[in-house]
C-alpha cells in the first residue's frame, strides 16, 4: 500500500513539472523561432561599410523586441561578393556601390554571362564615396595620368574600386595591364604596402575620413592624394559617376594643401525581393525614424539628407522601403 501510495505521489510529481514546464518551454520555443535573423554584408572591417553595417544594426537590434529582428554584420570582399551573396540567400542585406547596383540589375561587367540579376531591390543609399588615388611623394606622382610604369594597387578582383580604377585609367588612355605594374590586393591591404614602398600609389573608393587612408597619410613615407582628371567622357557615359573630391583637412598628415579633383559613387543598401516587406519596412523605418542618430555614428555620414537618401538607386525600391516612404512623405 505504502509502494502504491508513493508511487501515486512520484507520478502525480512528474505530471505537475510537465504542466508547470511545459508551457513556459514552448514560449521559449515560440519566442526563437519567432526571431528573424539577418546578415549585412559589408567590405573590409577599416573601410566605411563594415561601421555602417554597424550602425543599421545597432540601431535595428535596439527594437529586438518590437521587430523579432536580430541583425549581424559581417565583414566582405565587398560589393560584387555582397550582391551574389544576397542573391544566393547567403546574406540578406549588403552594402553595394552605386555603380554595382547599376551594373548587376542591367547584367553589366561581373553579371554580363550571369544575366540581370532581376531579384535585386534597393532599400537606401548612404554616403558619397570618392575614388581616391593616394601617391608616394617620392614616387612623383600628382595626376593619374603620371601613373605609367608604376606600381599600383587596382584593388582586388570583385571590388567596387577595381573596377572604378579601370575605368577611370581606360578614360585617360592607360592600359593596366600593359602600361603599368598593375597589383590586385585588398584596399584595406594598402597603407601597408605603399609605407614598406611596395607600391607606389592605390585606389581606394571610399566614404571620408577613412581610418586606411589615415594610416598611409601617417607613416614615415610622406604621400599625397593625387588628382583624377580627364574623365569628362567617363561621366557622361556613365550615370552613376558623378564629379567629386578629397576633403584634405581630414588627412593632415598628406602632403596636400588644397582639395584634390576625382570623381565618385554612393554606398547603397540593397537586399532581395524574397526578405520579407515587414523585415525591409522595420529596418528603414528605424534607419530613417532615428535619422539625426544615424548621421553621428560616422562621420561620413554629416552630408546625408533624408530626400538624398533615395538618389543613386538602379534597382526597383523593395516593397517593404517603398511603404515606409510613401507613409513619411518621401515618395
Amino acid at each position: 500500500m505504502k509502494k502504491a501510495l508513493i508511487l501515486g505521489v512520484v507520478l502525480m510529481f512528474g505530471f505537475a513539472l510537465v504542466i508547470g514546464c511545459g508551457p513556459s518551454g514552448e514560449k521559449q520555443e515560440a519566442a526563437k523561432a519567432k526571431t528573424t535573423f539577418i546578415t549585412i554584408g559589408t567590405g573590409g572591417i577599416t573601410g566605411v561599410y563594415y561601421p555602417t553595417g554597424g550602425a543599421i544594426a545597432k540601431i535595428v537590434n535596439k527594437k529586438k523586441d518590437v521587430y523579432g529582428i536580430r541583425c549581424t554584420v559581417e565583414s566582405t570582399g565587398g560589393s560584387v561578393f555582397n550582391v551574389n551573396a544576397i542573391m544566393a540567400g547567403d546574406l540578406q542585406f549588403g552594402v553595394v556601390q552605386s555603380d554595382r547596383q547599376y551594373q548587376a540589375i542591367n547584367g553589366l561587367a561581373e553579371w554580363k554571362d550571369k544575366g540581370k540579376q532581376e531579384d535585386l531591390r534597393a532599400v537606401f543609399s548612404i554616403h558619397p564615396e570618392s575614388i581616391t588615388l593616394v601617391a608616394a611623394v617620392d614616387a612623383g606622382i600628382n595626376d593619374i595620368a603620371d601613373l605609367k610604369g608604376k606600381r599600383v594597387n587596382i584593388g582586388n578582383p570583385g571590388s567596387g574600386q577595381r573596377q572604378n580604377s579601370i575605368d577611370a585609367l581606360e578614360a585617360v588612355g592607360i592600359d593596366y595591364k600593359t602600361d603599368m605594374n598593375a597589383e590586385g590586393i585588398k584596399a584595406v591591404e594598402s597603407a601597408g604596402l605603399l609605407q614598406d614602398g611596395r607600391i607606389d600609389a592605390f585606389f581606394y573608393t571610399v566614404g571620408h575620413p577613412s581610418g586606411s587612408i589615415k594610416e598611409a597619410t601617417a607613416g614615415v613615407r610622406k604621400v599625397r592624394f593625387a588628382s583624377i582628371t580627364g574623365i569628362d567622357s567617363l561621366l557622361e557615359k556613365y550615370p552613376y559617376y558623378a564629379k567629386a573630391y578629397i576633403p584634405v583637412k581630414l588627412y593632415p598628415g598628406a602632403e596636400n594643401t588644397e582639395n584634390v579633383d576625382t570623381f565618385g559613387v554612393k554606398a547603397t543598401f540593397v537586399t532581395s525581393i524574397k526578405v520579407p516587406e515587414d523585415v525591409v519596412y522595420a529596418i528603414t523605418k528605424e534607419v530613417f525614424d532615428n535619422f539625426d542618430d544615424f548621421k553621428k555614428l560616422h562621420p561620413a555620414y554629416a552630408v546625408l539628407t533624408k530626400e538624398g537618401m533615395l538618389e543613386g538607386l538602379s534597382a526597383p525600391l523593395h516593397p517593404g522601403a517603398l511603404k515606409y516612404y510613401k507613409e513619411a512623405g518621401l515618395k
